[in-house]
């Protein structure tokens, strides 16, 4: 069962205007799936088909003329030489939407974007599915800790498996393919351990002592890990808001993960009544709102620009959203109960940023969406309010 996606008419917007669109985004968020659907008369090309990544090697003119509406590259990240021939291609015939591309390693697909294709390519990010996409197609579960749990990738849904079968094995195969390719480890069991930190360190300012002494690594290891993890479409990091008021910030940024299904898996939570239990579980709602924040911008190509602000008295918001010259802070509280203690952080900050009151949003474990102290409140189940 396809399930449709946000993110379709920016794609077939982008399309229509640019010579080549790119779509990145983790492996399995259904990037594949999507564009084979929308452009289904366009030939499709797999670079992680053996035969198909030697002719892009030995013959790239060849494979790429070898359609008649256009052509869709999956993985394109696999031959980088392949990009100045697209750009050349691109120049001349000057037809929009003829190359399709995809890639779930945004390190090299990055690169190789940027030094052949700028100016001629439109960028847009595929997370796994959202809570809004699983409720329109009656998918979606009853509580969060559910969603937490199942986490958002297609095959979850598609396949109906298991994600106590899924994760282990979608982790494997990252660690299999991705990881190798891109960094030197020679020690797979230490990168699994690391993968198992940072998902014990969800929500938590990123402290690479702490994180190098658990795996036995150094401070230099754990940057360059957490940012292959990031290029993968692993992990994100929100950083802290500049403003500071005259007041002594946190510097450190917070660690997160794009799917809260995967680091379920991670730190071995194998059903939706351990969140209940788990010690962190308002990390872990925290990390799947700010998840379906960052899905509800990316699926209308916009940037997901969200920031954290935390004083080293701990006065702390959540999320720090601007819009132009607004300030909305968001406060996140699993709570299904709401608490006059849960508006405690944004009263602060608003008084202390003179921002205005109704800029302040609470999201929380309930099902209400009301107004306390001017401040919207809104239910996890209201998401994108």
């Amino acid at each position: 069962m396809f399930i449709p996606r946000q993110i379709t008419p920016k794609v077939q917007a982008l399309a229509k205007n640019f010579p080549v669109l790119a779509i990145t985004g983790p492996r399995q968020s259904g990037k594949t799936t999507l564009v084979k659907r929308l452009f289904s008369d366009y030939t499709y090309i797999s670079l992680e088909n053996p035969f198909n990544r030697e002719q892009a090697e030995q013959d790239p003119l060849a494979l790429l003329t070898q359609h008649e509406n256009g052509v869709i590259i999956d993985e394109a990240q696999y031959v980088p030489e392949l990009f100045s021939h697209i750009q050349l291609m691109a120049d001349n015939n000057k037809k929009k939407g003829e190359f399709i591309i995809t890639g779930s390693q945004n390190f090299y697909l990055s690169e190789s974007i940027s030094q052949s294709l700028a100016g001629r390519v439109a960028i847009l990010k595929l997370l796994p599915l959202s809570l809004r996409e699983l409720q329109n197609s009656s998918k979606h579960f009853k509580t969060y800790q559910q969603h937490i749990y199942y986490g958002f990738y297609p095959r979850i849904f598609d396949d109906e498996i298991s994600p106590n079968d899924l994760y282990p094995n979608y982790i494997e195969t990252y660690v299999e393919r991705d990881v190798r390719q891109i960094l030197n480890v020679k020690n797979l069991s230490q990168f699994k351990l690391f993968l198992k930190t940072c998902a014990g360190h969800i929500g938590q300012t990123v402290n690479t002592t702490q994180i190098s002494n658990a795996v036995g690594i150094d401070h230099k290891t754990v940057k360059e890990w957490i940012s292959v993890l990031e290029s993968s479409y692993v992990v994100f990091q929100l950083t802290p808001w500049y403003k500071n008021f005259n007041k002594r910030l946190v510097k450190s940024p917070k660690l997160y993960f794009y799917d809260t299904g995967l680091a379920c898996s991670l730190i071995g939570i194998n059903s939706s009544d351990q969140i209940d239990t788990y010690y962190a579980k308002g990390a872990l709602f925290e990390n799947f709102i700010i998840a379906e924040m960052m899905k509800n911008r990316f699926n209308k190509g916009e940037k997901a620009e969200f920031y954290f602000w935390k004083d080293n008295a701990n006065h702390e918001v959540d999320v720090i959203v601007e819009r132009g010259t607004e300030i909305h802070p968001i406060e996140i509280k699993s709570g299904q109960t709401l608490h006059s203690s849960f508006l405690k952080g944004l009263l602060y900050f608003n008084t202390l940023s003179e921002n205005p009151v109704d800029n302040a949003h609470l999201i929380y474990g309930g099902l209400e969406n009301k107004k306390a102290q001017g401040i919207k409140i809104n239910s996890w189940k209201n998401l994108p309010f």
